[in-house]
């Protein structure tokens, strides 16, 4: 995966104080290399991984009303766009959008999904960003002219802290003339421990590629057979947490640093935060955005919400 060299320099300065510091912790961002990429495709696949189902269910049910809502003549905008399948199932129910811009940190990502885009919608121009959305980017010059509508699906939210959640809406508030952001709703532990910790260990494979990926761009030298991985749910956070345990005491170098972990002592690598309806309804509200509509899957699991300023 190629990266603009700003964010490489970013994320590689975040890895070193997040080993370096107490406890230890690595930027979730930090997970979506090529190969990660590919083990969160074969995630979201299976039978524990109720999220990408429930949200499929709302966005086959209620793309329509969706699309009515958002209004002709926008610009749909995704950051973290993924493979784009999301927002093909929005884009056939606008309309008359004025194009569509995909937000990657990952060339082949961004590739893909201005592939998949193209073919599907030969019209539509697609104005592909490569940029890391967590921070400050500037939209294509042709939204100055256009309705931008953020779409982000797929309860990517819940990886940021509430803090960090709101920074990002107000960010897109002052950008946009609408979101459409996907959240996974708050329900009993182990349907959402599952979910994180499948019987099949892809989920493990996934957060243990890290350690690969690390070994890899800073000449360390982990042992990802010396650690495990888990998730946990954190009740009074309303978070999934996964780390990875050390399984006994041990010693990494990384970047010519020496990093000692005691056994049993964690790597904190992603939080996933679980939202009640009126919970995020608020931090919407916090943020500057009125909650304009919201649907549910069958199953009351995953909610869509429509935000206006």
């Amino acid at each position: 995966m190629t990266l603009p060299a700003a964010t490489a320099e970013r994320l590689r300065g975040a890895v070193l104080e997040g080993l370096l510091g107490t406890p230890k912790r690595l930027p979730s961002a930090y997970l979506y290399d090529t190969a990660g990429s590919a083990l969160f495709e074969s995630i979201c696949e299976l039978p524990e991984y109720y999220l990408t189902r429930a949200e499929t269910e709302i966005l086959q049910r209620h793309a329509p009303d969706m699309a009515r809502r958002i209004g002709a003549g926008a610009l749909l905008v995704e950051p973290g766009c993924g493979s784009g399948e999301k927002a093909c199932m929005l884009l056939q129910h606008l309309r008359e959008p004025v194009g569509f811009v995909p937000i990657e940190i990952s060339t082949s990502a961004l590739e893909g999904a201005r592939r998949l885009l193209r073919e599907r919608f030969p019209a539509l121009p697609v104005h592909a960003l490569q940029a890391d959305f967590t921070a400050s980017f500037t939209l294509p010059e042709v939204a100055a002219a256009s309705r931008p509508v953020f779409f982000f699906p797929g309860s990517t939210l819940g990886n940021f802290d509430p803090a960090n959640a709101l920074s990002l809406l107000r960010r897109w508030r002052a950008m946009g003339s609408g979101a459409l952001v996907g959240v996974d709703l708050r329900k009993d532990p182990d349907t959402l421990v599952a979910a994180y910790d499948d019987a099949r260990g892809v989920t493990a494979a996934f957060n243990l590629n890290l350690l690969e990926r690390i070994n890899r761009e800073f000449g360390a030298d982990f042992d990802p057979g010396s650690f495990a991985h888990e998730a946990i749910w954190n009740a009074t956070e309303s978070r999934i947490e996964m780390h990875l345990r050390s399984r006994h005491a041990q010693t990494v170098r990384v970047d010519g640093q020496r990093l000692e972990f005691r056994a049993g002592e964690t790597i904190h690598t992603e939080n996933s935060y679980k939202y009640t309806v009126q919970g995020f309804a608020d931090l919407a509200r916090h943020a500057g955005w009125t909650l304009s509509g919201h649907w549910t899957d069958s199953g009351g699991r995953f909610a869509e919400y429509f935000l206006e300023p």
